[in-house]
């Protein structure tokens, strides 16, 4: 498969992916479906944390006063799978759990779990009792790693049988983390012997129609990935012409929660790169600019919500910081946002947005620097190894400049859903991935974002389908009818609003509806907006005219009771 012509024609890369370059392409066959993939790169991410040890006395991660290099990672990560396979028979295949606050713990058990060949499956810290042992029960994790916070949840709802629990930062639990770390290592020889296409990790993504999915990924996913990230940051050198900055080592504040894909590729790719994760136990901004000043953080960004209130943050500019690169993603990114980015940090700021999914493992699409100032309404071009069309609701594809489901095909796609063929086959189909997302290819080849097929809002980078909320919604005694959608707003991009009709004789109101559905889902899926109406406009088919009603109210919300 040719390799698209905006990186093939373009003679300024030669050095990059030409014969014998580092991101030099070529054709591979995965599960019957010709796809391209990178020549050079490691086979596994085991081979990746053996990279480490070039890093050694380099601090690996940051959490308040603690600090921990990467050769104490590795003491540690090693130590714990020695036990893992030894005492709690942990083998390839086998599934760890992870779900923790951001901690230095969750990067141990990260490489713990990984060093055996186990896949590795890191939930929503955010989620219930009830979401966390549904979680634990549909990877069938025979170890979990868990904070106090989430043992308590867990505990309360019922922990699978076959599941043993390690708490971390605990001195009175069943199995503490502290007590596995310090013994004798796995050897080097004895770590497991992974291929390309084994499955090492599985992301869970809410479920359009109930629970959340399992999205399993292979060790080629992630470092395709990591791959195509390291090229578009080379390539923005190139086509920019900046000047190097003085080398040093990178580090990147981890403002956002490890369990998403963002943050298991942070994990993945630090020893690569000797990447130092300053981690947080709690988003805080001003924490966030002294953090990013005391600990020289070269990459700074986010989700939209979390990079303008670091733009937003009174001379920042001015704080002497040493950020190099500010990548955006995980929502829509209002296009004056990477032109503040320049205003504030100069114009020898790297800027990157790209678009992806979790089953996508990370970004497919990224736009760069000068192109993204050039297209800020853009999520950018196709990766290297990634391919995009555009489909109308027959699955015909669609020619440059009309609006359908947009489409992938890359070595990045997962593997289906875990345990859910009929999911697997709704969306993915001939090698192709169905985002569910609308938009369309200019003639330039970038990708514009424009509607949704499914029935999401996105809040601050979290994902909330509203099936799900609208299903716990009808189970309280006093809803006739309720539809749940997003409302924009500055700060979180959407709030999730629900409108409701109330049964005759029975009354709501907003925190009693709060209060049920925090029974059930995990607190961002709370409804933050109430509308009671008599009645819901309805289509000629008797649906729910939701488009019509978000779009009211986002014009008049004087009837919205709202909690933001």
């Amino acid at each position: 498969m040719p390799v698209a012509p905006i990186y093939a024609d373009d003679p300024r890369l030669g050095s990059l992916i030409g014969p014998g370059a580092p991101f030099e392409v070529a054709p591979v066959v995965i599960d019957g479906i010709e796809l391209r993939d990178f020549v050079r790169t490691p086979a596994t991410i085991v081979d990746l944390f053996r990279m480490g040890v070039a890093h050694d006395d380099l601090v690996h991660t940051v959490y308040g006063e603690e600090r921990m290099t990467f050769r104490e990672m590795r003491a540690q990560a090693t130590a714990l799978a020695k036990v893992l396979r030894d005492d709690f028979r942990v083998g390839v295949g086998d599934r760890v759990a992870i779900a923790m606050r951001n901690l230095p713990e969750f990067v141990i058990a990260f490489w713990g779990g990984a060093l055996n060949g186990a896949i590795v499956a890191p939930l929503n810290s955010l989620w219930t009792g009830e979401e966390l042992s549904y979680g634990l029960e549909d990877c069938a994790a025979k170890v979990a790693f868990l904070d106090p916070d989430r043992t308590e949840k867990a505990k309360e709802h019922g922990i699978p049988a076959g599941t043993t629990v390690v708490t971390v930062r605990s001195h009175d639990a069943d199995v503490s983390f502290a007590d596995l770390v310090h013994g004798d290592p796995l050897p080097d020889d004895e770590f497991a012997q992974l291929t390309r296409d084994d499955l090492i990790t599985i992301l869970y993504t809410s479920g359009t129609t109930g629970r959340p999915k399992g999205a399993p990924a292979t060790n080629r996913a992630h470092i395709t990935s990591i791959f195509n990230m390291a090229f578009a940051n080379a390539r923005e050198a190139i086509i920019s012409q900046r000047q190097p900055k003085p080398p040093r080592q990178p580090a990147t504040l981890s403002a956002q929660p490890l369990f998403h894909i963002g943050g298991v590729a942070s994990i993945i790719s630090g020893p690569m790169g000797g990447t130092k994760l300053v981690m947080m136990h709690k988003w805080d901004l001003e924490q966030a600019v002294h953090l990013a000043r005391d600990e020289g953080v070269t990459n700074l960004g986010g989700v939209p919500t979390i990079a303008r209130q670091f733009l937003d943050y009174p001379g920042i500019g001015a704080l002497g910081l040493d950020v190099r690169g500010f990548p955006m993603g995980g929502a829509a990114v209002p296009p004056d946002l990477p032109i503040r980015a320049v205003e504030t940090f100069g114009p020898g700021i790297q800027l990157l947005n790209g678009y992806g999914l979790t089953e996508t493992t990370s970004a497919c699409a990224t736009n760069i620097g000068v192109e993204f100032q050039q297209h800020p309404d853009s999520v950018g071009r196709a990766n290297l190894t990634a391919d995009i069309r555009i489909v109308d609701l027959d699955g015909s594809v669609l020619p440059v400049g009309e609006r359908g489901e947009i489409c992938f095909r890359s070595p990045q796609n997962t593997k289906g859903y875990w345990n859910n063929p009929e999911a697997t086959a709704e969306v993915f189909r001939d090698g192709w991935f169905h985002s569910g997302d609308v938009g369309y290819l200019d003639d330039e080849g970038f990708l514009h974002v424009s509607d949704r097929l499914k029935d999401v809002v996105i809040r601050g980078g979290e994902n909330i389908y509203c099936p799900e909320v609208e299903a716990v919604i009808f189970r309280h005694p006093a809803v006739a009818e309720v539809v749940v959608f997003g409302l924009p707003e500055q700060v979180m991009g959407e709030r999730l609003c629900a409108a409701v009709v109330v049964r005759d004789g029975e009354s709501l109101d907003l925190d009693d509806l709060r209060a049920h559905v925090g029974e059930h889902l995990a607190g961002f899926k709370c409804p933050e907006a109430l509308y009671l109406t008599d009645e819901l406009p309805k289509t000629a088919t008797s649906k729910v005219a939701k488009r019509e009603l978000r779009t009211q109210l986002a014009a008049d919300d004087s009837a919205v009771v709202k909690r933001f």
